[in-house]
């Protein structure tokens, strides 16, 4: 896989060099500086990766990780060498457009490149192509055919070579080792017998008498011994796991971001909505004259949210309908709402009405991803609804979200269409990074385009 990235790398940077030359000077000429510059980045880029276990199995698979990674790296090691360069005053020996396009050209080949070995070794290690190592399973009766747990070993690295099922009633019987003595005897030939690497234990783990007996009868091998989690302990060990001395634990829910990822979040929101000031301004100016001539009231529309921690907020939209309710009780806008104006309809379908939260996101009150703010008076009515409710306010309200991108955006008639977007809610909070939300961002505008496009 290093070996692969390197030679990407190379042929990117030798191949933009080429190029380049000729387009600029008709001629290929001396590309040897551009080479070595190639080869330094493939060789400083495979090594970043691989401390940061890049190139591991697991993480091979993960994808939304090796493109934060390759995005960070790549940049990074760019930023590092002409940082080198200009302070050693060698960057006049480099061309600027040949080094522009290698980082474009490079960082699209390296991404592609990245999705494409995610997927085949995805489907590699379901095919069981991977699957070298040689272990045997000591099961509960039934279990060694229905365990996710264990059909995952066998996607990734382990061959089962030999299951030893004992019945419920056998594990539960303080003369376990008695009754399944010849089975057992034959298990332990068998293992030697055929350089067996690794026992399975895959049973209750409320059974402690039958899986002590079992590890004590397992002594005679010298090789390693697992115990795989049982249905009603594994689904928590999905979670992040922390340790406390001696002690481990399973982090069941995150908490809130850490500073430095507050930070990073906080310059995405700052960079992004300075951005999209500038594009939408036109498009804002257009939208305050076609209120103000076409009904009467306030340009914008302020009601109370909730956001961070639960804190109220006024949050800004265009105006988009005759009436100005922010209190105890608040009607939802529906479709053909009587109280959406003219105007209105065409602000609320083609977004145009959110476009004043870029002034609540540079204020700090919102962030561009994040749940959807609700209005105070819905927020006290769903936290008695839906138990996981109040856990959305663990982090900044958003313009868009990982609920909207999914479907779940407008008005909710029914408690189950809440409910899922409260779903997709928290799993954006359990699993937020950097790239999920430029992923957001980028599938928001996206969805914008064809949605516009449609209408």
């Amino acid at each position: 896989m290093i070996a692969a990235d390197g030679l990407f790398i190379l042929a990117c940077g030798t191949g933009c060099a080429v190029v380049y030359h000729l387009l600029s000077a008709g001629t290929v000429g001396k590309v040897d500086v551009d080479v070595a510059a190639s080869l330094l980045v493939a060789i400083n880029f495979g090594l970043l990766i691989t401390v940061q276990h890049g190139y591991r199995l697991k993480n091979i698979t993960n994808l939304p990780r090796q493109w934060r990674i390759t995005l960070t790296t790549w940049t990074g090691v760019f930023a590092a060498l002409l940082a080198i360069a200009f302070t050693m005053k060698v960057s006049d020996e480099f061309s600027r457009g040949t080094m522009i396009s290698f980082y474009l050209v490079g960082l699209a080949a390296l991404l592609t490149w990245k999705a494409v070995t995610s997927r085949w070794t995805e489907s590699a290690l379901r095919s069981g192509v991977f699957a070298n190592g040689r272990v045997v399973v000591i099961a509960e009766f039934g279990l060694a055919a229905s365990s996710a747990a264990l059909m995952e070993l066998c996607q990734h690295g382990y061959r089962v070579m030999h299951t030893l099922e004992i019945r419920a009633k056998d594990l539960s019987s303080p003369l376990l080792m008695s009754r399944i003595n010849a089975h057992f005897e034959d298990l332990i030939a068998y293992t030697r017998e055929n350089k067996v690497e690794d026992v399975f234990l895959l049973m209750d783990w409320s059974r402690r008498h039958a899986i002590d007996s079992i590890l004590d009868g397992l002594k005679v091998l010298p090789i390693p011994v697992h115990l795989i989690p049982d249905a009603n302990v594994s689904r928590f060990l999905r979670y992040p796991l922390a340790s406390a001395g001696n002690t481990w634990t399973a982090e069941l829910r995150r908490a809130p971001l850490s500073w430095k990822e507050c930070a990073l979040k906080r310059m995405l929101d700052i960079v992004g909505a300075s951005l999209a000031l500038i594009v939408f301004a036109p498009v804002m100016l257009i939208a305050a004259l076609f209120i103000v001539c076409t009904s009467r009231g306030p340009i914008f529309f302020r009601q109370t949210r909730n956001g961070f921690n639960g804190r109220a907020f006024r949050i800004f939209k265009f105006r988009s309908m005759s009436v100005l309710d922010d209190g105890p009780k608040i009607v939802q806008a529906s479709r053909d709402d009587p109280r959406v104006t003219m105007v209105g309809k065409w602000l609320r379908k083609t977004s145009i009405d959110e476009l004043p939260q870029i002034f609540n996101v540079l204020k700090g009150d919102m962030s561009l991803v994040g749940p959807r703010p609700h209005a105070a008076a819905h927020n006290s009515e769903y936290e008695q609804l839906i138990g996981t409710y109040a856990f959305r306010h663990h982090v900044k309200p958003g313009i868009t979200g990982w609920a909207q991108v999914n479907g779940y955006r407008g008005e909710t008639r029914a408690l189950e269409l809440m409910e899922k977007r409260v779903e997709h809610d928290l799993w954006y909070i359990n699993n937020w990074s950097l790239a999920l939300d430029v992923r957001i961002l980028a599938l928001t505008a996206v969805r914008e385009f064809l949605r516009s496009k449609s209408h």
